[in-house]
């Protein structure tokens, strides 16, 4: 991104947003290891001719690939035929190698490999032989003799069966229709692409594509020529893209609906117009309205803010039919799951807004990370944390009255649960193991980027700040930067040692700063004595050492507002005039990410104006007043109080902050006498809400109505507003009636399905299950998969678990049917049974890049025997889940916090009844 600043994305047009400042043993062969091409390499050619220690290793490279081998272009040329099982094609791979060598190290997974042949710069010939290494997808090509130090091409010829398991290429089957699509993030694309399936390995492509005749076939270059291939079949030609990373290249074959828009024109930075289409899978394209409506308002934000123009020469938008995570921001033609934008005209306010972050946060990746990549996944903030904060700034300028800054507060502010686990990693740390790289698409990435960032630019102000990320980007356009690149980069722009070392203290440790502020007043003068340490909650392994950060700390109290650098374990702060305040806010505009105390005096003068402060600040205190009430410091009275204050303010983020927090209470911790006092509390401090909300126009305000429904229906127990709700499900499902398709909205399909298979009766499951397969809606497949899981009938276990493991729930659609059915206590224990008796096949059955996670399943538990039956079942099955150890021990830390917070837990649920 040759930007000369990014100057209002981040400059003063958000003054307003500113004022309120999503295994197998690594070194084991795999079944693969002994393909070979159809020419034959000696045994001992390569003892005859040893590599100089400088050269390329001989033992397989478990991480990043060995240097001085060096992709410059690709040629791929492949026939996709979703009707049929199995791909096939070629590539040829230009490479400068930096010394000699008799063979080199890739990547390919399940890959038949039939021919591999080197040309080197006089055209000659060399034979090689391709075999896979390491399950992680490592592969040797071997050379018949030693290639010379400079630049060959590696051509290949292979096959392999689509994925079906939604990795690297795969196939979906959606109303009798079949569709072929790549996910090659993060290392996906060695599934169909042999090749460096790294970051910051970028190449140019050629792409050329086969497929069924009328057929659409999508890539990342511009489609310039369409010809007949003979037997039904047409090739495609695709224009050759920019230097591209193997995770960001996109393939789909299928017969989509194609959208044709009118192009988003050219703009200041940008003289050609975009041309701009969306696809959808058949009989579904009118449903791409919303998202290409809304396309160039996004696009024309980002330019003018970021002062550079859209990188690629179009724009498509592909709503895959199954697709592994919600989007994935492939080059010039961004990719999502369809049940995120396949929304209708007039979608509901929840799948609105998550269509807007969503979509922003795919397009600002065309700068940040697809433009300028990270050279290795230990780096993958300086991509996701950066689209993740430019999310809610863009979406502010589009909306400025629509709350976005709030939500980027709730996003960071929910990093600080992951992040105060002992288990937890920092945003930039090793990644030395293929098999870790998805480790590191989590919270922390993500919303705890977005939080340091946002602290940095609040507190060094945009002026200096975004000039000089402005001129990271700019530097860097094209090719790849690091963490060290950035830190030098912005530190020569401001001179502000401070600011890079508040980037690396926060980038470089993991947890979260809390802060002891103690005030101090007496003979004429006022102080605030700080200290800093690790946050660390009741029975936590965290070891008391001496953490310390460079944090950016603002105070404000009715004497005003102040700064301080805390660069040191303890600090003292003078108050301006020394007048000593009645009440004191430790995260003035609830910016700092960090926590917070106060004494018992202090808590309650600052709760007795909690009404005069910021939504941002307000929500700083619910989060801080948790977190001290699970460190045994907070009364349980004083989190009731911070309660009720919450559920009176007017801002929908501030109303809900505490639901998660009051639904692990309510599982944990209250016993079926203790119910009625829970659910008292519960209507005391949110019905007055649902009646506020009742019938609103506002949008904010139909999705806090939304939200509590469904908080009071599945968490509260609320018999009437759970038979509203299984009223609606009825009703738009035409259980035992005709279908009411206006009865209920996608935002409550969830709740509303899931008290409808639990209140019903028995018949509502399978009436449920045959109407799955007639409503075309991505949004209700999910949902009612997830209900499904929601069952709490011990006689329907069985059903439930056929339907798991059947070809009627989709690999995703799975794994959120487990967690649900995991989560429910009157049938939990059965469905951990049957879990532990049948994880290999459940394993096979979740998309690939989801196994890491199971460890997860268990994470409704909160007893030691269910920890040790956890860990017992990964000793035995851990090889199925490359990956899994960070899951493992962050699901195990947090039943070991569960157990140990149980008697606060249950004094607070005690005092709620008083």
């Amino acid at each position: 991104m040759k930007h000369t600043a990014l100057r209002s994305l981040l400059a003063l047009p958000l003054a307003a947003l500113l004022a309120c400042s999503p295994a197998e043993d690594a070194n084991k062969p795999s079944s693969n290891e002994e393909m070979q091409t159809a020419t034959e390499v000696p045994e001992t050619a390569e003892a005859e001719a040893p590599e100089r220690a400088a050269g390329i290793p001989d033992e397989a490279p478990a991480g990043r690939l060995p240097e001085g081998v060096t992709p410059t272009a690709y040629r791929l040329d492949l026939l996709i035929d979703p009707r049929e099982d199995d791909f096939s094609g070629s590539v040829a791979i230009d490479i400068d190698l930096d010394f000699d060598a008799k063979h080199v190290w890739l990547h390919g997974k399940n890959l038949q490999v039939s021919a591999v042949t080197a040309v080197l710069e006089d055209g000659k010939t060399v034979d090689g032989q391709y075999s896979e290494v390491l399950e992680s997808g490592v592969a040797r090509v071997s050379f018949a003799e030693p290639l010379p130090e400079g630049a060959f091409t590696l051509r290949m010829d292979y096959s392999a069966p689509f994925d079906r398991n939604l990795a690297g290429l795969f196939k979906v089957e959606e109303q009798g229709n079949a569709y072929a699509l790549a996910k090659s993030e993060s290392i996906q694309a060695r599934k169909y692409l042999p090749g460096f399936d790294e970051p910051g390995l970028k190449a140019p492509f050629d792409i050329t594509l086969t497929v069924p005749q009328g057929y659409a076939a999508i890539s990342n270059g511009a489609e310039i020529k369409r010809e007949p291939a003979g037997e039904g079949l047409e090739k495609v030609t695709f224009a050759t893209t920019r230097p591209t990373p193997t995770y960001l290249l996109s393939l789909s074959v299928g017969p989509f609906d194609m959208v044709e828009r009118a192009a988003i024109p050219p703009s200041q930075y940008r003289t050609k117009p975009i041309p701009l289409r969306g696809f959808a899978r058949k009989g579904r394209g009118q449903d791409m309205s919303y998202i290409l409506d809304i396309t160039p308002r996004m696009v024309e934000i980002f330019e003018n803010e970021l002062k550079r123009p859209y990188p690629f020469e179009k724009l498509d938008i592909i709503a895959a039919p199954q697709w592994p995570s919600g989007a994935t921001e492939l080059s010039a033609a961004i990719t999502y799951r369809e049940q995120r934008i396949l929304v209708g005209n007039d979608p509901a306010p929840g799948a609105r807004l998550a269509l807007l972050q969503i979509h922003a946060h795919e397009i600002a990746h065309m700068w940040f990370g697809n433009l300028v990549t990270p050279p290795w996944w230990d780096d993958l903030w300086l991509k996701e944390g950066f689209s993740t904060w430019g999310t809610p700034l863009a979406l502010t300028i589009m909306e400025p009255e629509g709350g976005h800054e709030l939500n980027a507060a709730e996003e960071a502010i929910s990093a600080m649960q992951l992040d105060s686990l002992a288990s937890t990693r920092a945003i930039r740390e090793p990644i030395e193991d293929n098999n870790e790289i998805r480790n590191a698409y989590d919270a922390i990435t993500y919303d705890k980027s977005l939080g340091v960032i946002h602290m940095v630019d609040q507190y060094f102000r945009p002026e200096k700040f975004r000039p000089a990320l402005g001129r990271y980007i700019e530097t860097f356009a094209d090719g790849v930067a690091n963490s060290e690149d950035f830190y030098r980069v912005i530190g020569e722009e401001t001179n502000t040692p401070e600011l890079t070392e508040t980037f690396r203290s926060f980038v470089e440790q993991k947890g979260v700063p809390q802060l002891d502020v103690t005030l101090e007043c007496g003979n004429g003068a006022a102080q605030v004595n700080i200290k800093q340490q690790r946050y660390k909650p009741l029975g936590s392994p965290i070891e008391s050492v001496a953490t310390k950060w460079t944090i950016p700390v603002c105070l404000r109290s009715d004497a005003g507002r102040q700064c301080v650098m805390m660069e040191e374990a303890e600090q003292t702060l003078a108050i301006s005039g020394g007048i000593c305040p009645e009440w004191l806010l430790p995260n003035a505009k609830g910016s700092g990410y960090y926590r917070w105390t106060l004494s018992p005096e202090q808590w309650q003068s600052l709760l007795a104006t909690f009404d005069e402060l910021t939504p941002t600040e307000a929500m700083s205190v619910i989060d801080s007043a948790f977190a001290a009430f699970e460190a045994g410091t907070l009364p349980e009275a004083t989190l009731i109080e911070v309660m009720r204050k919450s559920a009176n303010s007017d801002r929908r983020q501030v109303v809900s902050a505490p639901l998660g927090h009051l639904e692990k209470y309510r599982r944990n911790y209250v016993d079926d006498e203790q119910q009625q006092a829970f659910l008292d509390f519960l209507q005391s401090l949110y019905q007055p809400v649902l009646q506020r909300t009742e019938g609103s126009d506002d949008n904010d305000e139909k999705l806090l109505h939304s939200e509590l429904q469904s908080f009071m229906a599945l968490t509260g127990d609320d018999p009437d507003t759970r038979k509203a709700l299984t009223d609606k499900a009825i009703a738009f499902t035409g259980f035992k009636g005709e279908q009411d398709k206006a009865a209920l909205d996608s935002d409550l399909y969830e709740a509303a399905l899931t008290v409808a298979v639990q209140d019903a009766g028995a018949d509502f499951l399978p009436h449920l299950v045959k109407i799955r397969s007639e409503i075309d809606d991505p949004r209700f497949e999910n949902a009612s998969a997830n209900a499904i899981g929601g069952s709490n009938d011990p006689e329907q276990l069985e059903q439930i678990h056929e339907l798991a493991l059947g070809d009627a729930i989709g690999p995703r659609e799975t794994f959120g049917l487990l967690l649900h059915a995991l989560a429910q206590p009157a049938v939990k224990d059965q469905h951990w049974q049957w879990l532990q008796s049948n994880f290999p096949t459940i394993v096979k059955k979740i998309p690939a890049q989801w196994r890491r996670r199971t460890p997860g399943f268990a994470r409704a538990f909160c007893e030691p025997e269910k920890l040790q039956q956890l860990q017992q079942l990964f000793e035995t099955h851990g090889a199925q889940t490359p990956g899994y150890r960070r899951s493992l021990d962050q699901t195990g830390e947090q039943i070991q916090l569960c157990i140990a917070l149980k008697d606060r837990g249950k004094a607070l649920v005690n005092a709620l009844a008083q």
